[in-house]
């Protein structure tokens, strides 16, 4: 999977990712990876079930990928943040 199909979930209001998601399948894109960290996997959720209800009604959600990835927090601890990939595709 290409890193351009790929729209990271941040800070951002949602409708922003949303219409991130939507500029790739209108660019040619047959598949979108919404990819988020930690509090923003909500959001993420969110992005895909807006872009898949209100705006690209044919896209399908084709797989979801959870994981735990180990990042380096204050004082050289490691801290475990979870992650999730949602694959789009029209």
């Amino acid at each position: 999977m290409a890193e351009e199909n790929t729209v990271f979930i941040g800070k951002k209001p949602t409708m922003n990712y949303v219409l991130a998601v939507v500029t790739q399948f209108n660019s040619g894109s047959k598949e979108v990876v919404i990819k988020a960290r930690g509090r923003s996997i909500s959001k993420a959720v969110d992005v895909a079930e807006i872009t898949r209800n209100r705006f690209v009604q044919d896209a399908k959600l084709m797989d979801i990928k959870i994981s735990t990835e180990e990042l380096e927090g204050e004082e050289g601890r490691t801290v475990n943040v979870s992650s999730i990939e949602i694959f789009l595709s029209q």
